[in-house]
């Protein structure tokens, strides 16, 4: 039997980072994962230069049943203290639209850069996690063929999003067994699918454009793009994180487009058609497709006032119906998980049994696209790290 200060379940983003701020506190510090490799997330994000985090990384930016808990974390470790770190240790970086920021290199320097941090703490890997106790405010855990004992345990395992990774709902059935509680678990940041009443639109797979996306109260405006199952890009990724089943998303084909534009067009130009208007906005197959469905034969100079400011309407808060996601294998992270009323804010501790934290996406706080999931990561783990 081992005994540390710390046991953190989960070699991801969330568990290295907690590990290296406990370790340099001086801490005991053991890292444990059933996976083969540390930070297997992290090693494929951002198309292999790891979207590390985001300059607009702010706690109205996350999806949760109480958004605000967030805030304390992320003010504490802020998307800049991350920054700091990567140029602390050389790794040149380079910000893309909407304040993502990435590695110039490779993801793996951001895994280098972790475990570097993490010198001095024990990271095990390749073995399954048997057995998880608690008793006298020990925690006892028995990873392979070892157990281990420590009076603080971090769980930071992730949530189920993309098994082929080996993720898993593991950190659920472990905060139930000691008492915490979940907001239910669903895809996030995820395509959605159509049913076939919008097979019509299954005919422009590959098909991209800049739209304006709407779930709920949210509006992205992003590239969306159309799939053989139904819709997906950026845009859409966005809004599944606000989609619940039964609601619609719509999307605005033509953002740029003040109220009036084909009216006015029918009087510039009044032999054109429809066709032809939505084609100076849209890719054409897009535009195709859409005049096939507004049924608005003939010339602009032919229409009534009326019947183009109802197709402006139309193309302005098009309705999709989606009957549902792609799942965990396709969604970047998920939504829900440990409900933050169990935790505290400030320590990611559990409020009634001292010694429990739970860190990164096993929390019910999901960030947007585009790096704010590891800043949540980098901040909850911080969090944690500061207080074990």
């Amino acid at each position: 039997m081992t005994h540390h200060d710390v046991i953190i379940l989960g070699a991801g983003g969330a568990g290295l980072f907690c590990a290296g701020i406990a370790a340099q506190r001086g801490r005991r510090v053991a890292v444990l994962d059933h996976a083969p490799e540390p930070g297997r997330k992290i090693v494929i994000s951002g198309g292999g230069r790891c979207n590390f985090t985001n300059v607009g990384a702010s706690w109205d930016r996350y999806v949760s049943a109480n958004p605000k808990f967030a805030r304390s974390a992320l003010g504490r470790y802020a998307a800049q203290d991350f920054v700091a770190l990567v140029e602390r240790h050389g790794i040149a970086w380079h910000e893309k639209t909407l304040g993502q920021l990435f590695c110039d290199g490779s993801a793996r320097q951001i895994v280098a850069m972790l475990l570097a941090e993490a010198d001095g703490a024990e990271i095990a890997l390749g073995q399954p996690i048997r057995d998880v106790g608690h008793a006298d405010g020990m925690f006892t855990v028995v990873h392979g063929e070892r157990t281990l004992t420590a009076p603080s345990l971090v769980i930071a395992t992730g949530g189920p999003s993309i098994p082929k990774l080996g993720a898993t709902g593991f950190a659920y059935d472990l905060a139930k067994r000691f008492g915490l509680k979940l907001v239910e678990p669903r895809p996030a940041l995820v395509p959605l699918t159509l049913p076939p009443d919008d097979a019509l639109f299954r005919e422009l797979s590959g098909v991209a454009t800049e739209v304006v996306a709407s779930a709920g109260k949210a509006k992205f405006r992003e590239a969306a793009l159309f799939t053989h199952r139904g819709l997906s890009g950026p845009a859409i990724l966005q809004a599944s994180s606000y989609w619940r089943h039964r609601e619609p998303v719509t999307i605005d084909f033509v953002p740029d487009r003040s109220s009036g534009w084909l009216t006015e067009l029918k009087r510039a130009r009044p032999r054109i058609g429809l066709r032809s208007a939505l084609g100076s906005a849209l890719p054409d197959r897009l535009a195709e497709a859409l005049a096939a469905k507004l049924d608005c034969p003939g010339e602009l100079g032919n229409q009534r006032d009326a019947t183009l400011t109802r197709i402006e309407q139309r193309l302005a808060g098009w309705q999709f119906h989606p009957n549902g996601t792609e799942g965990f294998a396709k969604a970047e992270v998920t939504v829900g998980g440990v409900a933050t009323d169990g935790l505290n804010q400030k320590t990611m501790a559990a409020k009634h049994l001292p010694g429990l934290h739970v860190i990164g996406e096993a929390v019910d706080v999901t960030g947007w696209l585009g790096g704010y999931n590891f800043q949540w990561a980098w901040s909850s783990g911080w969090a944690a790290g500061q207080a074990v």
